[in-house]
C-alpha cells in the first residue's frame, strides 16, 4: 500500500493546478495545505469545490521561497521566538537550527492552532497534520504538541523519521511502516526511471511518497528557482500513463490519511 502525498498546496498557482491534476488524474492520493502561503486561498477555494479530495495541514514554521518571505497567521507581537530578527518573517531553511533552539512551546501551539483554525473555518474537513521542512516537527516537544493538537480536532499525524512513528507506535496510533520518500532527494536525472523502479521494489506494508508537483512553468522558474524542475519532473511522472500502469501491474493499493484519521480518533477515545 502506497500514500502519494502531494506537498506544498498553497504554496503558488502553478503548484495548486498541478496538485489538483495530479490527484484528478494522476496516481496522487492526498495533499498537505500551507495556510499562511500566499496561494492557500486559492488552495481551500479548490478543496471547498472538491470534497472529495483528502488532505491535511502543512503546519508551517519556514518560509523557502526567497522572492517572497511568509509571516504568520498569528501577531508578530505573540510569537517573536518563530520571527527572524533581520527580516521580521519566517526562518528560511538555513535558519532552521535557530529557529528550532530559540522556539517557545507556547508560542509555537499559537501558530499551529492559528493555522488549524483557518481551515476549519473556512469549512474544510483535514485527516491530518503534518510540517513543512521539519521532520516530526524537528523537535520532540513539537511532535508531542502536534499529537496533543491532532487528538484535540480529530486528525492523525502524519510521521516520517524512525525515532517518531516508533513513538506513536508505543501509543497504539497508526503510522506507516517504511521510510519517507522525499522527491526533493531525488536526482532530477533519469527520474522517471527511478520512480519506476522503486515502485517495482516497493516493500510490503503501508509506504509513503512525499512528492511536490508543479506545472514549472514561468511563473514557477520566477518565485522557486531553486525548486521548480523538482516539481515539474514530479508533476509528470505522477500524471504519466506508465505511473498509473506500474501501479496495476505491481498490485500497488495508493490509499490516504483518512482511514488512519478514524483510528486516531477511535484510539484517542
Amino acid at each position: 500500500m502506497l500514500i502519494v502525498n502531494n506537498d506544498d498546496f498553497g504554496m503558488y498557482h502553478a503548484i495548486n493546478a498541478a496538485v489538483i491534476h495530479s490527484i484528478e488524474e494522476g496516481i496522487a492520493s492526498s495533499c498537505s495545505l500551507m495556510v499562511l502561503s500566499p496561494w492557500a486561498r486559492h488552495a481551500m477555494h479548490l478543496l471547498r469545490e472538491r470534497p472529495e479530495v483528502p488532505f491535511g495541514i502543512h503546519l508551517t514554521l519556514v518560509c523557502d521561497t526567497t522572492h517572497f518571505r511568509w509571516e504568520p497567521l498569528s501577531e508578530k507581537a505573540a510569537v517573536p521566538s518563530l520571527l527572524d530578527d533581520e527580516t521580521g518573517t519566517l526562518f528560511a531553511p538555513a535558519g532552521i537550527p535557530q529557529l528550532l533552539a530559540g522556539a517557545r512551546l507556547n508560542e509555537i501551539e499559537l501558530e499551529f492552532r492559528a493555522q488549524i483554525d483557518a481551515v476549519v473555518a473556512a469549512g474544510l474537513a483535514p485527516s491530518h497534520l503534518d510540517w513543512h521542512c521539519l521532520a516530526d516537527g524537528g523537535r520532540d516537544d513539537i511532535l508531542d504538541l502536534t499529537v496533543a493538537l491532532a487528538g484535540e480536532y480529530g486528525f492523525a499525524v502524519r510521521a516520517w523519521g524512525e525515532a517518531g512513528r516508533h513513538k506513536l507506535r508505543q501509543r497504539g496510533l497508526p503510522v506507516i511502516d517504511n521510510d519517507v520518500l522525499d522527491s526533493f532527494n531525488l536526482d532530477i536525472e533519469g527520474k522517471p526511471a527511478r520512480y519506476a523502479q522503486l515502485l517495482r521494489d516497493l516493500p510490503a506494508g503501508l509506504s509513503e511518497w512525499a512528492i511536490h508537483p508543479g506545472l514549472g512553468n514561468e511563473e514557477s522558474q520566477a518565485i522557486d528557482p531553486e525548486g521548480w524542475l523538482v516539481r515539474r519532473t514530479d508533476y509528470e511522472f505522477l500524471t504519466s500513463p506508465t505511473a498509473r500502469e506500474l501501479l496495476q501491474q505491481e498490485g500497488i493499493v495508493v490509499t490516504d490519511y483518512r482511514a488512519a484519521q478514524r483510528a486516531w480518533v477511535t484510539q484517542g477515545r
